[in-house]
C-alpha cells in the first residue's frame, strides 16, 4: 500500500511543474494498460489549477487513454501466447474453465464490459489486455473505449470547471458510487430506450 501511496503522491507532483498536460497524456496512456494508479487523480489536481483548460485535459486523458488501451489490446492479443501457461500455472483460481467463462462473457457483452470498465473503478487495464485476448472486434472496442473514457474524463473537467475546488473532496471520496450510478441510469435509460419504445 507504501508503494501506490508514493505512485499516488509521484503523480501528483506533475500538476506543479510546467510539464502537467503531457504528463497527463503519458499517465492515461500507461495506465490503459500497465499502470495502477488512475488519471483522474492528475486531471482533477490539473483541472483545479488550471480551470479554463479543464476541457483540454479531459481532451488528452481521453485521447491518452484510449490509445493506451489500444495497446493493452496488443499485449493481449500478441503476447497472450506467450504468457498464458504461467497464468494456468501460477495464479491461483485461472483455471481453462474461468478463462473459457470470461471469454463468452466477452462474446456476449463485448461493447458493455469494456464501456462498464472504461467508465467506472473497475481496472481498465485489464478489459483492453483482455480484449485483446479475445479478440473482440476492433471498432467494437475503439467505440466503446472512446464513449466511456471521453464520458469519465469529461464529467470529471465538467464537474471541477462547474463548481470549482469545493467538489475536489466531493469527487474523491464518492468518484466509485457516482461512476456506478451514472453507468446504471445510463444502462437504465438504454433499457428503457429498447423495450418501452
Amino acid at each position: 500500500m507504501r508503494l501506490i501511496r508514493r505512485m499516488y503522491d509521484w503523480v501528483l507532483h506533475w500538476a506543479e511543474t510546467p510539464y502537467g498536460a503531457p504528463a497527463l497524456f503519458l499517465l492515461a496512456l500507461v495506465e490503459s494498460s500497465v499502470f495502477p494508479v488512475p488519471p483522474d487523480v492528475l486531471l482533477i489536481t490539473l483541472c483545479i489549477a488550471l480551470p479554463s483548460r479543464a476541457w483540454r485535459y479531459a481532451l488528452l486523458a481521453s485521447i491518452g487513454s484510449v490509445l493506451g488501451g489500444l495497446l493493452g489490446y496488443a499485449i493481449g492479443w500478441g503476447a497472450w501466447p506467450l504468457v498464458n501457461s504461467f497464468f494456468f500455472t501460477y495464479i491461483p483460481g485461472f483455471t481453462p474453465e474461468l478463462f473459457h467463462h470470461v471469454q463468452e462473457l466477452f462474446s456476449a457483452y463485448g461493447f458493455w464490459v469494456v464501456f462498464t470498465a472504461g467508465f467506472t473503478p473497475i481496472p481498465y487495464k485489464v478489459i483492453t489486455i483482455g480484449s485483446g485476448v479475445f479478440q473482440i472486434n476492433l471498432a467494437i472496442f475503439l467505440i466503446a473505449s472512446v464513449t466511456s473514457r471521453s464520458l469519465r474524463f469529461f464529467l470529471v473537467a465538467w464537474l471541477l470547471h462547474r463548481y470549482g475546488p469545493g467538489i475536489r473532496d466531493f469527487i474523491d471520496r464518492y468518484f466509485n458510487l457516482l461512476s456506478i450510478l451514472f453507468l446504471a441510469l445510463l444502462i437504465g435509460g438504454f433499457l428503457l430506450l429498447k423495450y418501452v419504445f
